[in-house]
């Protein structure tokens, strides 16, 4: 699938007590009227189901009320991500705001093979969009996105691929003005290893992530990073409105519509519990 190679053996800068460091979360500057936020990356933030739109649903179940943009392309690095939606993206970065950032809020989510194996090419991906947002947003909250690890849980490597992703993202982020964590890797591992009761396996299916050669996330997952990341940017629980934006299933015919929470997620509550532990 991947072969690994540390990151931290490419780059110039030896990290190797990141994977203990625990880097504060970014600080969001003072916004006049609905905070905007920007979701850039590929297809782990929207396959099966979306973090955006789940975002934007708790959002707005807990008048919390945002404005929300994405830049996303299916399996391409963060540059790539940028060069085929460059006009868009152009036009976004140089709006402008009268509180002074167009943008209060920004999730970046690199591509597996370079988050893994290329921690150089990882921090130069990310400088080169964050400069380009920081030119009309400069005190922007920059949300890194942890990978999780690309196996399957049962694989021999998934810790490892775990804990090199994880190493690797703080190495990025701590070059970012103003750059936290958006931990799913590790609220995924901890689904995985059950906490808070949860259960990844139902009728010998992941409820998490569904896929072969690339694993996406199905609406367990799905949920898991949406909470996840209003946890960490307002620092506490959402109320679960009683129906949201979901997949049907992962056929070609299926899509994503209106369903109740507690009929197409396995277990919310867990999931909220696991989201807000590691905000």
């Amino acid at each position: 699938m991947l072969i690994l190679i540390s990151g931290c053996n490419n780059s110039k800068t030896s990290e190797s007590s990141l994977g203990t460091l625990d880097i504060p979360r970014p600080r969001a500057p003072k916004a006049v009227g609905p905070p905007r936020i920007l979701f850039m990356g590929n297809s782990q933030m929207e396959y099966f189901v979306s973090i955006s739109t789940l975002f934007q649903e708790l959002c707005n179940a807990n008048k919390q009320h945002i404005n929300v943009q994405q830049l996303v392309t299916m399996g391409v690095p963060l540059d790539k991500v940028y060069e085929t939606n460059k006009t868009e993206a152009n036009q976004n970065f140089s709006n402008i705001d009268k509180d002074g950032n167009y943008y209060d809020y920004v999730v970046l989510q690199e591509a597996t093979p370079i988050a893994l194996n290329d921690l150089e090419q990882y921090r130069s991906n990310l400088k080169f969009i964050v400069e380009k947002i920081h030119k009309n947003s400069p005190d922007a909250a920059v949300y890194v996105y942890q990978r999780m690890s690309p196996v399957p849980f049962t694989d021999s490597n998934y810790n490892t691929y775990h804990d090199e992703l994880r190493k690797n993202a703080m190495g990025a982020a701590v070059f970012i003005k103003n750059a936290g964590l958006l931990k799913v890797g590790d609220a995924v591992k901890d689904a995985y290893n059950g906490k808070n009761g949860y259960q990844y396996l139902i009728d010998n299916n992941d409820r998490l992530r569904y896929g072969k050669s690339t694993l996406h996330f199905l609406n367990d997952g799905g949920f898991l990073q949406a909470v996840l990341l209003y946890t960490s940017i307002f620092d506490k629980k959402p109320i679960i409105p009683k129906k949201l934006i979901l997949s049907t299933g992962t056929e070609d015919n299926d899509n994503m519509r209106k369903q109740e929470v507690n009929k197409a997620i396995s277990n919310p509550k867990a999931l909220q519990e696991i989201a807000f532990s590691n905000r």
